[in-house]
């Protein structure tokens, strides 16, 4: 690599989120994202095709014919048409948004095996983006921004994969800060994916499914830890998501980390699971891990009693919170043997009652439950309540619950905490010594879930109460007698402030 023309990562995220400017103040965030993203995704691969059509020249110059049977051998084949740097000499004609659109359709024809579907939630000639003088104008800075030498995503000057991938995730770990409410929909702070996939530690050869997957970035981290420990790509990644744009992120964000060995479906997951096997029954792996939405209201009640895959067998959860099914749906989803699953959830799965209640007591029971893990408030996007992670494992090595009070260890943030390498290392630490560490983790016995009615709230297992010194009473009347004196001087001094101002 030609080390005059390499760019840092730093380089690429600072311009890919400076494209953003040409949207703000004219377009909400959550809508721009799609833009930027899939501008990002038609830069690369257009960069990628002209660096190795180039390079293809230089060696088979004179044999054309064979030029284009190695470029119909890519990852992606680009329509010279729908390539980026057409759409940017084009840009100060009209019609930008159309061009763009035509481009994309065209780009999703000619690599349908990966890519059906994946554009069409996406226009760039739709009128969120203002008329058709305004439109042309914000595109036409859209195709500028990306034209920059920074942007500039040749093989041959960016390596590997991971730097462009990376500015993906980048930019969408930077939409869910900004778009608020809606973003823990499409993104799981990196940390805690991080955490997850420790926990379920990952190995070669394994099925690795996430059933509300979002961007995908929890089934990457699972993936990455994989490729740190073997250096191979031996895996599969399976995910569905519901809401459309987001599983277009999904699929991008996979190519551009190289994951192509991937599986990720677009629909509800509750109401209509995709991943089945052959013969029409749910599919089953070896790791299930997942951030479903916090106590769903409309999830598919009506249907829940009759499911055709017996998902809700040990009870159906109540109509307003779907966060059992989710559950539910994951166990049902585990290989028998090997699988494992780890589920981000609200501490109210941990104690409420009725339905929830019995549910809770059946897989208890059934020996399914290994850890609950109490995380800190403020941790993600779009609501500060603070969760836990429940880890069920198929195989147990013991008929005990495990619960870990991390709540208190974490670097505050104004507007979002964050779980430092410290606070991940003692959980996993603790979950790897499965036993009782002062005022952090409880190892339980089924009796003693029991005797608390299987209600697992964490401060009911782990004692977190700080022995307070027992005040002098002579000390504080002292310091009262003091406070109200300085109370007394302030009132005179603010008496004089309010004469002079005229308030008397």
């Amino acid at each position: 690599m030609n080390h005059d023309t390499a760019i840092s990562q730093d380089a690429i995220n600072a311009a890919v989120w400076n494209a953003c400017d040409t949207f703000r103040g004219t377009v909400d965030p959550s809508i721009y994202k799609d833009y930027v993203l899939t501008m990002l995704f038609l830069k690369y691969i257009s960069d990628i095709w002209q660096d190795h059509y180039e390079r293809y020249e230089a060696e088979h110059g004179a044999h054309p014919e064979l030029i284009e049977e190695l470029l119909r051998n890519e990852r992606f084949v680009l329509p010279p048409s729908a390539s980026f740097q057409a759409l940017y000499q084009a840009r100060h004609q009209p019609g930008n948004g159309e061009r763009i659109d035509r481009a994309l359709h065209a780009i999703e024809e000619a690599n349908l095996g990966k890519l059906r579907d994946v554009f069409q939630d996406i226009s760039f000639n739709s009128n969120k983006l203002g008329d058709e003088a305004q439109k042309n104008d914000i595109l036409r800075h859209l195709l500028e921004d990306f034209a920059r030498p920074e942007l500039n995503l040749r093989e041959s000057r960016v390596g590997q994969l991971d730097v462009i991938g990376n500015a993906y995730e980048f930019l969408i770990k930077n939409f869910a800060t900004t778009a608020g409410k809606k973003a823990g929909e499409f993104y799981t702070p990196p940390e805690v994916s991080q955490l997850m996939a420790r926990l379920m530690e990952p190995k070669a050869g394994e099925d690795i499914c996430d059933p509300t997957c979002g961007s995908g970035s929890l089934l990457m981290k699972c993936a990455q830890l994989i490729r740190a420990s073997t250096g191979e790509r031996r895996y599969a990644l399976y995910g569905q998501e519901a809401i459309g744009s987001t599983w277009a992120l999904a699929k991008m964000n996979m190519f551009l980390h190289a994951e192509d060995n991937h599986r990720i479906e677009w629909g509800d997951t509750l109401r209509n699971p995709k991943l089945l096997d052959s013969d029409g029954r749910l599919r089953r792996f070896d790791i299930v891990v997942a951030n479903p939405p916090f106590s769903l209201e409309k999830w598919g009640f009506e249907n829940a009693a009759t499911d055709p895959h017996r998902r809700f067998r040990r009870g159906v959860p109540p109509r307003t919170k779907a966060d059992y099914a989710f559950i539910l749906h994951m166990v049902e989803t585990m290989k028998a043997g090997t699988g494992r699953m780890a589920v981000v959830v609200p501490h109210g799965v941990l104690f409420r009652g009725a339905a929830e209640g019995r549910i809770r007591q059946t897989l208890i029971e059934e020996n399914l439950l290994d850890a609950v893990i109490g995380l800190p408030e403020k941790l993600f996007y779009g609501t500060g309540i603070p969760a836990a992670i429940l880890v069920l494992r198929q195989t147990k090595v013991d008929d005990k619950v495990l619960f870990i009070d991390a709540s208190r260890a974490y670097q505050d943030g104004k507007n979002q905490n964050l779980l430092r390498a410290k606070d991940l290392q003692a959980i996993v630490d603790a979950v790897h010594a499965r036993g009782p560490i002062d005022k952090y983790a409880h190892l339980a016995t089924r009796e003693q879930i029991a005797e608390n009615g299987f209600n697992l709230n964490i401060p009911r297992y782990v004692d977190t109460f700080e022995e307070t010194e027992t005040a002098d009473l002579a000390t504080v009347r002292a310091q009262r007698l003091k406070l109200k004196e300085e109370l007394a001087d302030l009132e005179q001094q603010m008496a004089v402030y309010m004469k002079e101002l005229g308030y008397e």
